[in-house]
């Protein structure tokens, strides 16, 4: 018999709908996704730490689950929530099933609900919290509402720096690791990047003393402003004449670094759709993005110029900076599943590290 399971919001909205994956209860912060595709992608995000995530594409798990896929060893996300899960998968490639994985991964996930009905609530009120439950009594309203993300890029970091070989050697770069995607990984090794990845509490001093031809800033999750350490050290770093490229948090941590702002979004960007525009070219790409944080427009870093914008809404997608050899941006270039509209900005990281060598 198929069991019951509820999503309660912190605003005392309920959806019924029925169990999948991992059994018990949790509370996160209830976001939603327009990815068309990438669902393994999007579970195995760093990024959606501490989040409940909703899936507003109506059929999930049809190609089943394929390790090769992931962007990370496992979730860190703390439930899914879909419309409809397919039982029986169809794929050359596919492993398993996306209800056996969540279960083998401890998420708890919540299948059955109006989809739509609640993006429609994220949109029109913000994102809020929730909690997905068996047990409709279980419901302390004043708990859900007191739930935040805390300690996200300390609880998903790598524990121990590694090292990645290309065939032929070009450059070395380390890549701070905040919550990194295994594409960024990918991306940089296809082109002849040596990968040093360091967790994220490592010092400036260590980062230059492995003396690499540029650093990369990765994703990750949480309120960058929470990251008070890092952004000390980031600091050090950009005064180091290195070459860097920040994505997603990285963009947010180099901003807040060089002493501009962030705000809170009120329901985020989330999806494989998202519109940027370069204000110097005015050419807009379709981007991938995942984030519920921005650089304030009104309170750019020390020496940046914003250079992408969101089409839809005006928020900064991207910073030049003009005073050091760095640009980071708010989307993700290096996106699997998505659009690769803006995979070219690898190649303007190694022309910079090029650039620096002369």
């Amino acid at each position: 018999m198929e069991k019951k399971a509820y999503l309660i919001l912190e605003n005392g909205k309920i959806f019924e709908g029925k169990s999948f994956g991992a059994e018990g209860s949790v509370t996160g912060e209830v976001v939603f996704t327009t990815a068309m595709t990438g669902y393994l992608e999007t579970l195995t995000d760093p990024s959606y730490y501490g989040q409940i995530v909703v899936q507003t594409f109506p059929l999930i798990g049809n190609y089943g689950v394929i390790p090769e896929d992931f962007e990370s060893e496992a979730p860190s996300l703390k439930g899914y929530i879909v419309r409809e899960v397919c039982e029986q998968p169809s794929n050359f490639r596919c492993q398993g099933k996306l209800d056996d994985f969540l279960k083998k991964s401890g998420i708890i996930g919540l299948y059955g609900i109006d989809t739509r009905a609640l993006t429609r609530i994220i949109r029109e009120h913000g994102v809020m919290n929730g909690r997905i439950t068996t047990d409709p009594s279980d419901a302390d309203l004043e708990e859900i509402r007191s739930y935040l993300v805390k300690d996200a890029v300390e609880s998903v970091t790598t524990g121990k720096s590694y090292t990645l070989n290309p065939d032929t050697t070009r450059y070395h770069v380390v890549l701070w690791d905040f919550g990194a995607k295994m594409n960024i990984e990918r991306e940089l090794v296809k082109r002849g990047c040596e990968v040093t990845v360091v967790p994220a509490e490592t010092k400036a001093e260590e980062i230059l003393k492995l003396n690499p031809d540029g650093i990369m800033l990765s994703n990750g999750p949480g309120d960058p402003a929470e990251n008070v350490g890092i952004i000390g050290e980031l600091k050090k770093i950009s005064e180091s004449g290195k070459p860097i490229f920040g994505i997603c948090l990285g963009h947010q941590l180099l901003a807040l670094a060089r002493g501009g702002k962030t705000i809170k979004l009120k329901y985020g960007h989330r999806g494989a759709n998202q519109p940027v525009k370069n204000l110097k070219t005015d050419r807009v790409f379709v981007s991938s993005q995942n984030h519920g944080y921005a650089v304030d427009i009104n309170n750019l870093p020390q020496g940046g110029e914003m250079r992408y914008v969101n089409a839809n809404d005006g928020t900064c997608e991207g910073i030049q900076y003009l005073d050091i050899p760095a640009f980071t941006v708010q989307f993700h270039p290096e996106a699997c599943g998505g659009p690769h509209d803006t995979n070219f900005l690898f190649d303007e990281f190694t022309a910079l590290m090029d650039g620096q060598k002369d």
